[in-house]
């Protein structure tokens, strides 16, 4: 059985269930398990570019792994409904910007595309949500670009 990660939106109560690619990302899979042996809990904010697109910084005490290892895996800039990215920018890689981002962010509607401000930009998809959670989930995800920012939590579905 594949290894799975459960998202949760806290108030609300729903969740959903990501089922990893651990051949397609493997070396990202492992990474993202090991950073989420505590799980997380931050607020999780709506993509500006990207369209149907919700995403959660990882915490320094997650942070337990060197991101620029990774090796590009299973990526795209033409998402679709349901996929789980990981995505790291490094200090001061875009002019004006010297945040570091390390960032786990999910799909959940059609037309999305991994596209900010220096263009087109690939990403690791690991992961994809399970068809029959999707839709609940995607209507609390639809519901940060009204309303804003939700509590996100994310752990290992053991």
């Amino acid at each position: 059985m594949p290894r799975m990660l459960r998202f949760t939106f806290v108030d609300a109560g729903v969740s959903g269930r990501v089922e990893l690619h651990e051949t397609l990302a493997a070396r990202t899979v492992d990474a993202i398990w090991g950073a989420l042996a505590t799980p997380v809990r931050q607020l999780s904010f709506h993509a500006m570019f990207a369209g149907p697109e919700i995403m959660i910084g990882l915490p320094p005490e997650n942070q337990t792994f060197d991101p620029r290892s990774l090796p590009p895996e299973n990526q795209t800039v033409i998402p679709t409904p349901g996929d789980v990215l990981w995505f790291y920018q490094a200090p001061n890689m875009m002019k004006g910007l010297a945040d570091e981002f390390w960032e786990i962010g999910m799909f959940y509607g059609d037309g999305g595309r991994v596209f900010g401000p220096l263009g087109w930009t690939p990403v690791t998809m690991f992961g994809r949500m399970l068809p029959e959670d999707l839709l609940q989930f995607a209507k609390e995800c639809a519901d940060i670009r009204l309303h804003g920012a939700k509590m996100l939590e994310i752990r290992r579905e053991e």
